[in-house]
């Protein structure tokens, strides 16, 4: 269980398709600390520590978690969004995130207004529905809050500090973003769907 406030941004250092996906990130964690099978979220992604060094971390992604994400356009060098997995006790900033993405959204629109940054996004059709104004919905790992809905497309406004603290200073038009929808969005949803008959 994630809260969506990114604490730190790795790089990739190192790719190498195997059974699975295996990827080396570089980090500014206190590796000493973090245990073989933590879970880190890695751009949304809750993955699991399965190496480690004094400053990088393995791990390994199914076909499965490829196919749902934007991780197959990872490539040496790429910046990534990093969250530890949250503690008892700690402070709840953003909002809860599984570190589930349930697909991925495009950047159709980028336009800055002030210091801050306005962004349109695409959902996927699937997921437009759970997506409502002043709502919360985690993209590539980032606690946001969606200010206007119209069809598929919504928006966010990114403030400096997002983008300064994020990669959300490196993202462009056309670039593919982990989307997680709010968790109490997915079982209203459900609720309503459920016929018991």
């Amino acid at each position: 269980m994630f809260t969506g406030i990114i604490t730190d941004i790795g790089e990739v250092r190192q790719l190498e398709q195997r059974g699975d996906l295996r990827a080396r990130i570089g980090t500014r964690y206190d590796m000493h600390r973090v245990d073989l099978g933590a879970s880190i979220a890695c751009d949304g992604v809750c993955l699991t520590v399965i190496a480690k060094g004094a400053d990088w971390f393995d791990v390994d992604v199914s076909a499965e978690t490829v196919s749902k994400t934007n991780l197959a356009q990872w490539g040496a060098g790429h910046r990534v969004n990093l969250e530890r997995a949250l503690k008892v006790g700690d402070e709840l900033g953003g909002h809860i995130v599984s570190g589930h993405v349930d697909g991925v959204a495009e950047v159709v629109a980028m336009k800055d207004e002030g210091d801050s940054t306005r962004v349109t996004l695409r959902a996927p059709a699937a997921l437009a529905r759970y997506i409502a104004p002043k709502g919360s919905i985690a993209l590539n790992g980032t606690s946001l809050t969606v200010n206007e809905v119209e069809g598929r497309e919504f928006g966010i406004n990114f403030i400096p500090h997002t983008k300064e603290m994020t990669t959300w200073g490196d993202v462009g038009v056309g670039d593919n973003i982990n989307l997680e929808i709010d968790t109490l969005a997915r079982y209203v949803a459900r609720l309503r769907e459920f016929d018991p008959v």
